[in-house]
Parts: C-alpha cells; structure tokens; sequence
C-alpha cells in the first residue's frame, strides 16, 4: 500500500510541476521538443517491455492484443469527441482529459506492476512524459486568460485522481485473474500507444525537426535498461 501510494505521488506530482511551468512561462521550442521526445521514447520502452510484456505472462498474447485494441479504439474515439466539442479556449481544457484519459490507464497498470515488485521503468516513462504533457495544456490556459492559481489547482485535482489509480490498481487489481490484468495491461498499452502516435512524437517533431529522434532513442534505451535492471 505505502508503496503504491509513493508510486502515484512521483507519476502524479509531474503535471502538478508541468502544469506550474506552463502557468507562468512559455518553453523554447527546442526545449519542449526534447522532452516531449524523450518521453515519447521512454512510454515506447516501457510499453514494450514492461505492459505487453506483462500482459503476455499474466494471461497470454490474445488477451493482451484484445486489451491494446480497444485501449487504442476508447483513447482515439473519446480524445476526437474532445478535440471537435472543446476548440479555441476550450483547448487546454481538451488537453486535460486527453492527459486523465490515458493517465488512468497508465497508473493502474502501474499498480498492477507492483504486484510483482517491478514498475520502475514504467514510473521514470511515465514521470518524464507528464511533464511536457502538462507543460503544454496549462500553457494555452494561460494564454487564454486563466490565472496560475486556477491552472495549478486543476491539474493538481487531476493528478490526485490518476494518483489514486496506482492505489486502486494494487489493491483491487492485484489479485485478479490472469486474464483480466492482460487486457487491462494491454488496454493500457493501447492507450498510450494511441496517445503517442496521435500527439506526442508528431508535436515533438513538428516543434524540434527530425534531429529529435536522437532524444526519443535516449529516452526508449533509458527505459529499456530500467526495466532490465
């Protein structure tokens, strides 16, 4: 339990330090591209080598591959149901809920991972790629007029529930049956998958250029010997 709420603290405190950059300061591009790039590369590692990898053991290939198909399916249709109803200064509002959107799925599987002491390759994957997530939504709050108090305030009530997730994913999840926790590993997978090829790396290249594929290859061989370690 302590270490399941340790684990969503850390995961969880990144947006509320994103969401406190982006209140106040706009980043270089360069900059933001690199770390979004890196953590696109970190969430790539670990949802190879951590979440299908975990699904795979816990109830075999196709649950998992079920669980990646609608994980993938639930993100792209409700984060496009976002986008089209949530448009101009709505926008860091739709950038919000697409981060809750495939933050649960990520902490629960997090929690499921502690079950058998792992996790770790998935915590650092997910705490570096909040960051930029965060950076970005509460950035176009601020440019749309929103104070810094409000903006720190929701994302810090975002990152509380995704918190509690870690929590509910040890406990109410570790001791489901195999089949279960593959197509939850795997709709997890599927989320961030989806998240990453929709908005994560075409924002970090259309931001840095193609030399930042270098930090989305730093950031998947950070991740890969975590979760070899």
């Amino acid at each position: 339990m302590g270490q399941a709420v340790v684990f969503g603290s850390v995961a969880s405190a990144a947006l509320i330090a994103g969401a406190a950059i982006g209140a106040r300061w706009t980043l270089p591009d360069h900059l933001y591209a690199a770390v979004l790039a890196f953590g696109g590369g970190a969430l790539t590692s670990a949802l190879s080598f951590e979440l299908l990898a975990d699904a795979d053991t816990y109830g075999g290939v196709w649950y998992a591959a079920l669980g990646l198909i609608v994980g993938s399916a639930v993100f792209i249709l409700l984060d496009k149901q976002l986008m089209d109803h949530m448009r101009g200064s709505a926008i860091g509002f739709a950038l919000l809920a697409a981060a809750v959107l495939d933050g649960i799925p990520e902490s629960l599987a997090l929690g499921v991972g502690l079950v058998e002491g792992g996790g770790i390759a998935l915590l650092v994957a997910i705490f570096i790629a909040n960051v930029p997530e965060a950076i970005g939504g509460a950035t176009r709050m601020r440019e749309d007029g929103r104070s810094a108090k409000f903006i720190i305030g929701i994302w810090t009530a975002a990152a509380v529930g995704i918190a509690g997730s870690v929590v509910v994913g040890r406990l109410l999840l570790g001791g489901a049956p195999g089949s279960v926790l593959a197509a939850l590993l795997g709709f997890a997978g599927g989320a961030v998958l989806a998240a990453l090829a929709e908005s994560v790396l075409p924002e970090a290249f259309e931001r840095g250029g193609p030399y930042f594929a270098f930090a989305t290859v730093a950031g998947f061989l950070v991740s890969y010997l975590l979760s070899e370690a």
